[in-house]
């Protein structure tokens, strides 16, 4: 038995809220695992203040949230890769990500001054590996929840990250990001000559409003 790959196309989904015509700031939302990005971005709302165009992608692969028999009310969630096929699946979602991301500099008059990128727990990972490995210019990153995925070449990423100015948001109560998880992640940007910027607030795994006003002012 021989595995084999072809590429093909297919439709992807995403959700703006905001300024779609001449916004100073493109902020990217980047969901996490079993979330569907319309309901993500309304997190963002607070933020929407008539200078940004916010954008959220929907993960490409999308999967029943509960086991069993399933109808019009069952809940759906999305997740950008698993462990299958998973060079694929990371290709596939850079190459969305760089083609979205083309297609709203195309669409916006006048240019963008500054593209952000958040990137929530699972749609950490997504965002690092964009940023790494993509073609767009990314003003700031900002990992929530979630942590540079450990198969990452920081030293082959390190002026990429560096010019995005790597932020790490995490909740305190955040049972995702333990103290041992922080101190791993200290240790590996050190190791790589990153610089960290740690952002905390008092709370768990979620996007914290305050917390969001306080970067987006930055």
């Amino acid at each position: 038995m021989q595995e084999h790959h072809l590429t093909v196309a297919r439709t992807a989904r995403y959700y703006t809220l905001g300024n779609a015509d001449a916004p100073s700031q493109l902020w990217f939302v980047l969901h996490g695992y079993g979330q569907l990005a319309g309901r993500f971005l309304r997190h963002f709302a607070p933020i929407d203040d008539g200078t940004r165009l916010l954008v959220a992608p929907e993960a490409l692969s999308r999967y029943y949230l509960e086991a069993g028999a399933h109808g019009p009310e069952s809940r759906v969630g999305a997740t950008w890769m698993t462990r299958e096929d998973r060079l694929s699946e990371i290709n596939d979602y850079v190459a969305y990500l760089d083609t979205l991301h083309e297609h709203l500099l195309r669409s916006v008059s006048g240019g963008v001054a500054e593209v952000r990128v958040i990137g929530f727990s699972q749609g950490a990972a997504t965002a690092s590996r964009w940023v790494a490995m993509g073609r767009a210019r990314i003003d700031r990153l900002y990992l929530w929840g979630g942590a540079l995925p450990p198969d990452l070449d920081l030293a082959a990423a390190k002026d990429l990250l560096e010019r995005a100015r790597l932020t790490i948001v995490v909740g305190r109560g955040d049972r995702h990001a333990t103290p041992e998880h922080r101190a791993t992640l200290v240790a590996r940007l050190a190791d790589a000559g990153l610089p960290l910027r740690l952002v905390e607030f008092d709370g768990g795994h979620h996007v914290d409003p305050a917390t969001l006003l306080r970067i987006a002012s930055e």
